[in-house]
């Protein structure tokens, strides 16, 4: 008896558009990772990229819960000395709201080669708009808050 061993031709790619108007950031980024990773299909395999393309809409309307809003503190550094660049969650949100949903899912995915090529498959808008209606993305139960 053979174990059946998913190949690159045998993996189906859904689109999957997530709300995350009045949604809480983990769980939105909880659930896009793992369709990002593939981990809803009975064929996962870890050490393959089996999962489907995410698109996240509504980002400017996400929410934090407890203090995070005042006390998160996001940091990237530019590389040359006194580089660090520091900017709070509230700020982040007001200005820049897809990049604080897409750190936040790119946190919960492998951080190797693959984790980059399942990141890839991540699309996230900051209203409620996007350009991927020819893909007839399916949308994904509300996400519970």
């Amino acid at each position: 008896m053979n174990t059946k061993f998913p190949s690159g031709d045998d993996i189906q790619r859904q689109w999957f558009v997530i709300d995350a108007a009045d949604a809480v950031l983990g769980r939105v980024a909880t659930k896009a990772a793992n369709l990002l990773m593939g981990k809803h299909k009975p064929d996962y395999t870890p050490f393959l990229d089996m999962g489907d393309h995410v698109v996240v809409i509504n980002a400017a309307k996400v929410r934090l819960t407890g203090r995070k809003a005042e006390q998160k503190i996001y940091r990237r550094h530019s590389g040359y000395p006194g580089g660090l660049k520091e900017i709070r969650a509230r700020d982040l949100l007001a200005t820049n709201p897809v990049r604080m949903v897409e750190e936040a899912i790119a946190g919960m995915l492998p951080k190797t080669k693959l984790g980059k090529k399942m990141f890839r498959k991540l699309k996230v808008y900051a209203g409620a708009e996007h350009k991927h209606q020819a893909q007839k993305p399916v949308p994904v139960a509300a996400v519970s808050n």
